[in-house]
């Protein structure tokens, strides 16, 4: 406790004694000024500035050192001790110290805890009674003192209110630009995120594709090892040469995840992965691993987003990949170009004994990327038939 306390003044942040410096020296400036305008307009029809004078004045001046703190009593105060003078006889003229209580308090109001009706109120009744301390010392309506006093005090509140208003919105758009970039580094999270889960998808589906083609191309190495060694050495080139393809993307895919500094993210280094292009190979690939594969395309070509484009790759790829795991050896692949989607539909038998689920990991995977893209794929099993169909809309950059 004894630290905590004798840390506090050292601790006091060098604007609030800049603050206290220059609300000092705008009590004096103003205490001055109210001196040299009693002394400069003494005559034989008002009162000689004496000692009373100067401790009135003083105390229309020397409040506004806590305006800071309580703008509305300041404003009262000054405001009072202005009148006075007025009222016994001093020269009338400009009530600096009133005045510019009354801008501080225009410009502060919240800082006085009172409702605005109560600043009002109180700034209306000062103002009639410092007219009324003119009127009362000149013996006569004071119509001069009225409009002068309307036009400086009013005046005074509407810069001051001016000021505060602009100050207010240098503040809300300043809240609003940090509000900007918060929600920006927030998409940004977002859509890396996004980023990473497509990726993981894609890392899924590639090791997957590959793993399932090693498998069969060893066991097919395995058994024409002795009885056919071409097509042995065949399926060993096909499986060093998928390994390869695999572990280069399962590289460019893990080293995105890894990196989380990029400033545009990592993710868009990484190459896309082929699109329909590459159906052919992926065919192939599956008939040398033993699976026959028919591709059968429908209407006129058309250019596709990469988004489309690797979304039906990769479709097209885990549901040959679970043909070839749960199938019958044999699949049917149909790619059509309607005027308004990507259509794909992938057919296999069903092996004796199998009941191949709809709602694999596999599955999962394919449903979402055609959820991404506004589409949707159904999966199921009927009259001894695997069926994958896939709906994929054309986007903007696909028409």
């Amino acid at each position: 406790m004894t630290v905590q306390t004798a840390s506090t003044p050292t601790s006091r942040p060098w604007h609030d004694r800049r603050e206290v410096v220059r609300d000092a020296a705008l009590a004096v400036a103003v205490f001055a000024a109210s001196l040299a305008l009693l002394a400069a307009r003494g005559d034989s029809d008002t009162r000689s500035l004496d000692a009373l004078g100067v401790l009135l004045a003083a105390l229309a001046s020397f409040p506004l050192l806590a305006w800071r703190r309580a703008p509305l009593a300041v404003f009262v105060v000054t405001a009072a001790a202005s009148a006075t003078l007025n009222a016994i006889g001093y020269p009338s003229g400009p009530p600096l110290g009133p005045t510019i209580a009354l801008y501080l308090l225009a410009l502060t109001p919240e800082r006085s805890r009172a409702s605005r009706w109560t600043i009002g109120v109180a700034v209306v009744a000062l103002f009639a009674v410092h007219v009324s301390a003119v009127a009362v010392a000149e013996d006569a309506f004071p119509t001069v003192a009225l409009l002068f006093g309307a036009l400086v005090w009013g005046g005074a509140w509407v810069i001051g209110d001016r000021v505060r208003q602009r100050r207010g919105r240098i503040v809300e758009l300043e809240e609003r630009a940090r509000r900007a970039e918060r929600d920006a580094e927030r998409e940004r999270r977002l859509a890396a995120a996004e980023e990473r889960t497509r990726i993981a998808r894609d890392l899924h589906d590639s090791a997957g594709h590959a793993i399932n083609v090693i498998l069969v191309q060893a066991g097919a190495a395995r058994l024409l090892s002795r009885q056919d060694p071409e097509r042995s050495q065949a399926a060993l080139e096909t499986i060093e040469e998928v390994a390869r393809e695999t572990l280069g993307e399962i590289d460019q895919l893990v080293r995105a995840l890894r990196d989380d500094d990029a400033p545009n993210g990592a993710a868009a280094k990484v190459e896309p992965p082929t699109g329909l292009a590459a159906v052919k190979t992926l065919a192939e690939r599956h008939r040398s691993a033993g699976l026959a594969v028919e591709v059968h395309e429908r209407g006129s070509r058309r250019p596709l987003s990469p988004g489309l484009d690797q979304a039906a790759y990769r479709i097209l790829q885990e549901a040959l990949t679970n043909a070839a795991r749960h199938g019958a050896g044999s699949a049917v692949v149909g790619i059509a170009f309607t005027p308004t989607s990507l259509q794909l539909t992938v057919t296999n038998p069903t092996g004796p004994g199998t009941s191949p689920g709809a709602d694999g990991h596999g599955i999962v995977g394919m449903r979402e990327r055609a959820a991404l893209l506004g589409g949707s794929l159904e999966a199921g099993a009927s009259d001894g038939h695997f069926r994958i169909r896939a709906r994929l809309p054309y986007d903007a950059e696909g028409t």
